[in-house]
């Protein structure tokens, strides 16, 4: 289900913390560090500095994660249950992770939101008469 544009205005310029915010209200905006890291394990499984780069690819370089930011993410997303890791099947293989049946709900309903917000915000400007340029 996809939340009003009022609750999520309300949510996302609330005092509360975006972090918070979406441990509260699973349904919150996504960040958009958020948002490539879950785009990046829909196609794969993909260990840390593997979603690193797919994150810079994926974006063209206008999003680039460090990783605090990965692994602040991926604690979350596992807590939540979106995303789930994987046990190397040696200790010299390195840690999957893989988006959950959960993950995937939410990364498209996060695109549905934004098709939605783009829609409306399109539709609203084309009703508004242009100002002449100072």
């Amino acid at each position: 289900m996809i939340p009003s544009l009022t609750t999520l205005v309300e949510i996302r310029y609330s005092r509360i913390s975006t972090v918070a915010a979406l441990k509260t209200f699973p349904s919150s905006p996504l960040s958009p560090a958020a948002l490539q890291i879950l785009a990046a394990l829909a196609t794969e499984d993909l260990h840390g500095y593997g979603i690193i780069q797919a994150v810079r690819a994926q974006s063209q370089g206008r999003v680039r994660i460090g990783p605090g930011t990965l692994y602040d993410n991926l604690k979350r997303f596992m807590e939540q249950g979106l995303v789930r890791d994987l046990q190397p099947e040696s200790e010299h293989d390195k840690r999957l992770y893989r988006l959950t049946a959960s993950g995937k709900t939410v990364l498209s309903e996060e695109i549905g939101r934004l098709e939605l917000l783009v829609r409306e915000t399109k539709r609203y400007l084309q009703g508004m008469k242009p100002r002449r340029a100072e």
